[in-house]
């Protein structure tokens, strides 16, 4: 009798261990530069939550029982680390840089553009679907150098269709928003159109410009050897002439093994910034900040999107007035799984943003959320709360 007691015991006080959530936070800083690290993926294997080190290099998350935690980011080595190791309130880790600016130049016969034309087919193919996405969206709008209103949310995306004809439907968890925009900002700068947003990562709608057979005369292809990992090319695309216009600069990295792209990201060239005539005439917008990253994970058979990361800068021209917009989307997969969720239809979210939505909080999901708030982040959204409440 005293042994089984002992033993229910100690089952009891096992449980009441290992079900109890700790709260973690690591730091990732250049090893050489000691400057924090962004966009490091940091996949958590107990629970298979994804995380996304923010521009502080910090991550923070809760977790059950011990896990492995893995960090990778293309221009770094890819570490794995016990969770019974990070002691510290915040545990610094150090990642080492892999990438050499003289990477080799790679010479072929196929033009680039046909490479990357395959390559964007071959990923299309291998994206996994039909599957669920748990995201967490995240959107910072300022005006005139003041934030207005900021906005998160909790999703579950399920995706289905193929190739080209991807679709999916949406599940709002848990959002929020706080500030206020005038009537007279248009609905259109307020971020992601979510009805559409994951078919345009999934068909890699932002390649277009250079997929185009006329891009081979507009920009340069440059392919090269990808130092932070021998199974990854990387290839450059850069606007040839700048009074072509607003034109941007491509990276693409991708395994060239597998043929898929695992991070592609654009922004204005500064040649071509440069060289633009700005407008005057009343509704036209003068763009000075325009940059887009896309990160995707591939995991034995499992490809998809991982997290993407907009923004955008333009002044307004209005009737006596110029008008300065910033628009500054997050976009992170937190959870994966090629499972259908079960929903109602009229549980289905089918507005373009969740700009009108009332709020739903029932948890702070923000804090498990898959991106950290900075400081000034943390900041500004509690500032636009003051003004609600």
């Amino acid at each position: 009798m005293q042994r089984n007691l002992l033993l229910l015991l100690f089952i009891h006080i096992s449980f009441a261990v290992f079900s109890q959530n700790s709260e973690m936070a690591i730091k990732l800083v250049d090893a050489e530069t000691n400057l924090p690290v962004t966009d490091a993926t940091v996949f958590i294997s107990k629970s298979k939550q994804t995380l996304l080190s923010n521009v502080e290099g910090i991550v923070t998350f809760e977790l059950r029982g011990a896990s492995n935690i893995q960090i990778s980011h293309s221009s770094y080595s890819t570490i794995t680390v016990r969770s019974s190791t990070l002691k510290e309130k915040v545990t610094v880790l150090y990642l080492k840089n892999t990438v050499n600016d003289l990477d080799e130049i790679i010479v072929t016969k196929v033009h680039p553009q046909k490479i990357l034309k395959d390559l964007v087919e071959s990923s299309i193919k291998k994206l996994t679907v039909p599957a669920r996405l748990k995201v967490y969206s995240r959107e910072f709008f300022k005006k005139d150098g003041t934030y207005l209103y900021f906005n998160d949310g909790l999703m579950n995306f399920q995706i289905f269709g193929k190739d080209k004809n991807f679709k999916n439907t949406i599940l709002v968890e848990q959002n929020r928003s706080y500030g206020l925009i005038n009537e007279e900002m248009s609905s259109d700068v307020l971020g992601y159109n979510l009805n559409d947003i994951m078919q345009n990562y999934y068909n890699f709608k932002y390649l277009n410009p250079i997929l185009e057979s006329k891009a081979k005369k507009d920009y340069d292809f440059i392919l090269k050897a990808y130092s932070g990992n021998s199974d990854y090319n990387v290839m450059f695309v850069t606007p040839l002439d700048t009074e072509v216009g607003l034109l941007d600069d491509f990276k693409i990295v991708y395994d060239r093994k597998k043929k898929v792209i695992i991070e592609v990201s654009s922004s204005i060239s500064p040649n071509a910034l440069a060289g633009v005539k700005e407008k005057t005439s009343v509704g036209s917008k003068n763009i000075y900040k325009s940059f887009y990253k896309n990160i995707y994970r591939l995991e034995n058979s499992e490809y998809y999107l991982v997290s993407s990361k907009e923004e955008i800068g333009f002044e307004r021209i209005d009737k006596n007035k110029k008008t300065d917009i910033e628009v500054r989307n997050y976009f992170v997969t937190t959870n994966f799984s090629n499972h259908n969720y079960t929903y109602k239809d009229s549980e289905v979210f089918k507005e373009k943003t969740l700009y009108n939505k009332k709020n739903t909080i029932l948890t702070d999901y923000w804090n498990v959320s898959g991106l950290t708030a900075t400081n000034e982040e943390l900041a500004i959204i509690g500032k636009l709360e003051e003004k609600v409440d």
